[in-house]
Parts: structure tokens; sequence; C-alpha cells
């Protein structure tokens, strides 16, 4: 008998060692490809016109969640949408990398509670994030801002964390001369990672945060979600925040938000506001993408709106061409001046490019008929002027 016991102990200890692997070894990378794939596809035609104009523009993009894997973005990876090497590859000088600390099981566009069960931390304990991030959002965010200023030191001068203005137009002179270096500036996907105190922001700002987005997924301290149980507006705790922000050199994004929030936030403040990544309802009218009146006072605060690459905000095509029609149909509605990338790569969604194939939006975005100057205040020259004015 005890053989038998002694026999089943370590088929146990097997099946949790075998179990570990799997979990710690596997599934979070496993989980990363299937959630951030890019479609096969054939390269994409890029005319000789839209290849030289490309190397010449300021491409910048408000959205990816990189920092959320486990993965060295020093490298160019074989998974994923985007890293260091591949934002050089297409020719990327600013990209807002944003801390994702908190998304809840069952995630969708309608309607989510805060109460369910968090997915971010099962992938940190996965991914064996620093044991302090397992039960604190706050050092969630901490956490990824650590990891881009790691990956900077380790990334041979082709990485630049920005944090103030003078910082942004020492990447852009380096690049004017020829440097192959990407600005990053961070971000938060929801200010829930304050976990409710307006004394974190000081630790979250001091890590390198520069934009703030109030929202994800669900209903927190500072109001509702777009996604949430009730279109709340903003709370006193929410309106204390923002009237702190708005003393800050940060930028302000009310993507998630619920359109309350947005409509006050807008009473509440004088400053560009942004949307960092979605699409345009009267080109796809979905709950995930703002009313276009919405959309044009925002626009209206001299801020700008990122077009995102995925289905759910496209209604469908998330080919070159396809982002290139939504972006043609943004300048219709809001502005030439008020519209830009904000792709949301390796933020769970599908898309048919990654960001080394930016000169094929390029070539797209001429096909439709936009031109030079227009292409150049859409790729990056719109972001820039938000991020010049705001960051001191």
């Amino acid at each position: 008998m005890k053989r038998v016991f002694k026999w089943i102990g370590g088929l146990l200890l097997l099946a949790v060692i075998v179990g570990a692997v799997v979990f710690f070894g596997f599934l979070p990378s496993y989980i990363e490809a299937e959630r951030n794939n890019v479609i096969a596809h054939a390269p994409y035609a890029v005319s000789d016109d839209a290849a030289a104009l490309h190397e010449t523009l300021i491409v910048g993009d408000l959205h990816a969640d990189p920092l959320l894997w486990s993965r060295d973005l020093t490298e160019r990876g074989t998974r994923g949408q985007v890293d260091i090497p591949r934002l050089i590859e297409g020719n990327v000088a600013l990209q807002v990398f944003t801390a994702v600390t908190k998304s809840p099981a069952g995630q969708n566009y309608e309607a989510n509670s805060a109460e369910s069960f968090d997915n971010i931390t099962l992938l940190a304990i996965g991914q064996l994030w620093p044991l302090r991030t397992w039960d604190s959002l706050k050092e969630r965010a901490v956490y990824q801002a650590e990891k881009l200023h790691q990956f900077e030191a380790a990334s041979d001068g082709h990485m630049k964390v920005v944090k103030t203005r003078a910082d942004l137009d020492a990447v852009l002179a380096a690049r004017a001369a020829g440097q192959p270096v990407v600005g990053g500036i961070l971000g938060i996907e929801g200010a829930h990672a304050l976990e409710g105190d307006l004394n974190n922001l000081d630790a979250l700002f001091d890590a390198g945060h520069r934009v703030f987005g109030l929202h994800h997924f669900f209903d927190n301290e500072l109001g509702g979600s777009l996604h949430g149980l009730g279109n709340a507006g903003l709370t006193e705790f929410g309106r204390q925040l923002v009237a702190d922000l708005t003393q800050r050199p940060v930028v302000i994004d009310l993507a998630h938000s619920s359109p309350q929030v947005a409509r006050d936030v807008i009473d509440m403040t004088d400053v560009p506001l942004i949307v960092s990544h979605s699409g345009l309802h009267g080109f796809c009218p979905v709950k995930r993408n703002y009313p276009d009146d919405l959309m044009q006072q925002i626009a209206a605060t001299g801020g700008v709106i990122g077009m995102g690459y995925w289905a759910d905000v496209t209604c469908g095509d998330i080919t070159p061409t396809g982002i290139a029609k939504m972006i043609k149909a943004a300048i219709q509605t809001v502005g030439e001046d008020h519209v830009s990338l904000g792709s949301d790569y390796d933020g769970s969604v599908e898309t048919a490019f990654d960001t080394s194939e930016l000169a094929a939006l390029t070539s797209a975005l001429l096909d439709q008929g936009l031109t030079e100057a227009q292409v150049r205040k859409v790729m990056g020259e719109n972001m820039v002027r938000v991020f010049q004015q705001q960051l001191n």
C-alpha cells in the first residue's frame, strides 16, 4: 500500500510540475500569439511616391499595449505587432506604450461589471511579474513603466522614453539628423490604477506616465465606462483628478470613458483632449465609437482622435485600404487637424499589418486622394502638436 501511495504521490507531483511548466512557460506566450495575431498576407503594394513620402514623415501612434506581455521589445518579435526594430522599420518616431492594469473576464463592448474576475491578475502571475504587482493596480502601472525604461537602456540608443517637451524635441531632432530612434511615451489605460487615492498620482507621474486614460472596460472610482453599467458621468473623485491632471504636463485620454464622462471633461477643461484608439461612428456605427457630434466636440478642444486598425471599430476591412477609407471619413467629419493613428497594437486585437508595414498605410491614404499635407498631419504631425503643447 505504501508503494501505491508513493506512486500516486509521484504522479501528483509530476502533474504539478507539468502544469507549472505549461502555465508559466508556455501559456502566456501562446495567449499573446493568439490574441495579437497579424493576418497572413502577401506584401502590400507601396507606390514609389508613397515610399519616398513615408521616409520623410513624422509617424506617431497613440496607443499600443506590448508592455503587458512577456517579450523583449529590443528584439524583432516572431509574435505580436510592435517592438522597437519593427517601429524603426516602419519609420515610427513616437509610440505611446500604455499600461493595462485590469481587464474583466468576458470583456465586451456592451456592459461589464467591475467585480468580474480580472484577467490581468492571472497574466501577472503567469508571467512571473514581481509579487508587488499581483494585488496592486498601481504597482502594475509602475512595473510596466519600469519595463520600458529597461528596454530604453538595452536598446543601444534606438529607444528614448519621452517625459518632457525637451525629450520630444530631442527625439525629433535626432531623427531629422538620420538617427534611427523611437520616442516612447508612457500612459495608463484607466485611472483605476490610482486605486481610489489621489496621492498615488505622483507615483504614476514619477514613473513616467504622461497619457492618462480615465477608464477601461468597467466603471471605476472616477465614473462610468463606455462599457460599464450605466453611462454615469464624473464622480467628485473624478472631477478632482481631472482638475489635477489639467495642471500637469500630461494628456487626458477619453478612450473607453462613457459619453457622459467625455462631456463632463470637455465642460470642465481647457486643454486638448484625445481619444487614443477608436473609430468613426458615421463610418462604423457601433457603441465602441463615440457619436460623431461628440467626436467633433473633442476635436474642438484642439485634440485628436486615434484611428484603430481592428475590425470592431472599422466594421470589417482592416487592410491598409480599409483603414485609409475610415481615416478619410474621419477627416471629413472632424477635420484634417484632428485625426491621428491609434493602432491598439498588442491590445488583444487581430490586425492585417504590423508596425513595420506602415508605408502601406501611407500609400493607401494617397490612393484615397489625401494630399501630402493631410497625410503628414494624420500620420504624426497632429499627434506631435498635442504633445508639444502639453508636455513641458
